[in-house]
Order: structure tokens, then C-alpha cells, then sequence
């Protein structure tokens, strides 16, 4: 089995080397990730500058390509240009922290997984929840094991014509304790708490950081949020489909009246506004001289 490995932390990063030292137990590891931390980019993508890759080595042995870009790219050239044939699975972490609830959609961990599908190929994301001191080398021998049963029970229990499968796995600190128990729940769906805090830089610019809170669990609505509060590992089963189905149906009914774009419109010049411009208020500090 050739599998292909990526992440969004960065090539260097402690839980890509701890995951590809296990799965070297299932296959042929292929790693491919981005040259620097790609957090929260999302399913970005790379073609108005072109690609910069870079081979990274373990001493003398090749171990993996560096990429100047997002996951997103790396599952792309990865697949296309340095695996030696179609992978057979693409795994993405570890992340070092958890990708659960709505941020799944700003993952670039997620993305990397999401990518791997299009390609139709059966892709696992991992993500670890944070911690100063986090065990990858634990979370990575747990996703081992989950991985394999994952192939197993896929084989046996999918239909034949349900097509790639993309999974999405968080696995808390609590669960490296002891033996794991595995939940498989949906995505919260609940907004964060997002707010920005406003500082101000030495020249006297404003600037912000984005704060905010996980959100509450509901009570008797299991997600992969209120499984994870209680140390339960989660898998979600993820479609990068994004069509409302149960919408389309009534749409279909709906009559648009449309202008005849053939006809001209009046409308106002605007050739005599001022182009924008960008204005940065500076508050200039005064300085007193020393007594």
C-alpha cells in the first residue's frame, strides 16, 4: 500500500514524523507538506506564483518534498508529480490541535484530506489537541491502529459504489491515558465566539487578533465537540459536496424574471469619482526631551 502524507503544521513539524514512523508499518510512506506552517488557509490553492518544492533528507536518504504552498497543494504535485504511482490512501496530521466543529472548514489539515477525495482516493485527516508537551508519539501508534480498522471495516461494510471515503479524527489528550474509546458523530455546527481584540502598534496603528471561545455543547445532541469534552476520540465521516439537496426540489419550481441583457441600461457616469484611496490614521508619538 502507498500512502501519502502531508499535513498544515509544516514538514518539520513533530506529529508528521511521528505519524510517518507508523505508518511505515502499514506501506510506503510518501511525504509530501508544506515548506512552512499552513494553519487555518483553508482549501486555498497556488497558481498565480508558481511552486517552489524542495527535497528534504534524513542523512543520506530522501525522506520527503518540502512545498512552497498549501496542503491543498501538496496533495495536488504530491499525487501528480513524486508519488511513484496513485496512492492507495492519503493521510493528513498530525495537527497539533483539534480540527472539530466548524473549523473544520478553515482546516488546511481538513482541506488536505477533502483534496485527497477529489482524486478519489480514501483520505483520513488527524488532528491532536493541543498541549505544550503534546504525546504525537501515542496519538500517532492510535491512529495506526484506527487507520487500520478504518481499510478493514470500509472493505467490508461500504458499498461498492459509495466512492472514496474522507474521514475527519480528533483525538483529546484524555484519550492517551488509558484505552480509547471511539465515537463517530457529526460536525458541530454551532458558531464560535468570535471576537477581535484591538491593540495598537508603536507608530500608533491599530491592529487586531481574532479572539473568541469554542461554543457550548447542546445537551442530547452528540457532536464531535460534546465527544470530545468527554475524551472520547471522534470520527466524522465528511462529503466535500456541498449541495443542499432537500432545497433543490422546491427551486426547481421557482420563475425568474430576467431583463433582456441585449438592451443597454442607464445608468450613472461614475468617471468622475475620485479612484480609492487607502487612509492609515498614525498617532505620532510626542517626545518629551530628558530633564
Amino acid at each position: 500500500m502507498l500512502i501519502l502524507l502531508t499535513n498544515d503544521d509544516g514538514i518539520y513539524a513533530p506529529g508528521l514524523a511521528a505519524l510517518d514512523r507508523q505508518l511505515r508499518r502499514l506501506g510506503e510512506v510518501c511525504v509530501v507538506a508544506p515548506a512552512t506552517e499552513q494553519s487555518g488557509v483553508g482549501h486555498s490553492i497556488t497558481y498565480l506564483t508558481p511552486l517552489i518544492v524542495k527535497e528534504v533528507y534524513h542523512g543520506d536518504q530522501r525522506w520527503g518534498w518540502a512545498v512552497e504552498g498549501s496542503p491543498a497543494d501538496c496533495v495536488k504535485i504530491g499525487i501528480t508529480q513524486f508519488c511513484p504511482r496513485p496512492p492507495d490512501l492519503i493521510v493528513s496530521g498530525i495537527n497539533g490541535g483539534l480540527n472539530a466543529g466548524i473549523n473544520v472548514l478553515y482546516s488546511g489539515t481538513v482541506a488536505a484530506a477533502i483534496e485527497g477525495a477529489f482524486f478519489g482516493i480514501t483520505s483520513v485527516a488527524v488532528s491532536l489537541e493541543f498541549d505544550e508537551h503534546a504525546r504525537f508519539d501515542k496519538a500517532a501508534r492510535l491512529t495506526r491502529h484506527l487507520i487500520e480498522q478504518i481499510l478493514r471495516k470500509q472493505g467490508t461494510d461500504t458499498p461498492a459504489d459509495a466512492g472514496p471515503q474522507l474521514y475527519n479524527v480528533n483525538v483529546p489528550n484524555a484519550a492517551l491515558n488509558g484505552v480509547p474509546e471511539v465515537c463517530t458523530v457529526p460536525m458541530d455546527i454551532t458558531r464560535y465566539g468570535d471576537a477581535f481584540e484591538r491593540r495598537t502598534d508603536p507608530w500608533g496603528r491599530d491592529y487586531y487578533w481574532l479572539t473568541g471561545k469554542p461554543p457550548r455543547t447542546t445537551e442530547g445532541h452528540e457532536t464531535d465537540l460534546s465527544a470530545l469534552a468527554k475524551g472520547q476520540v471522534t470520527i466524522t465521516p465528511l462529503d466535500y459536496n456541498m449541495t443542499r439537496n432537500s432545497m433543490l426540489a422546491d427551486m426547481k419550481q421557482w420563475q425568474f424574471q430576467m431583463p433582456d441583457m441585449r438592451c443597454e441600461e442607464s445608468v450613472d457616469d461614475q468617471n468622475d469619482r475620485p479612484m480609492p484611496v487607502v487612509k492609515t490614521v498614525r498617532k505620532m508619538q510626542q517626545i518629551t526631551p530628558d530633564d
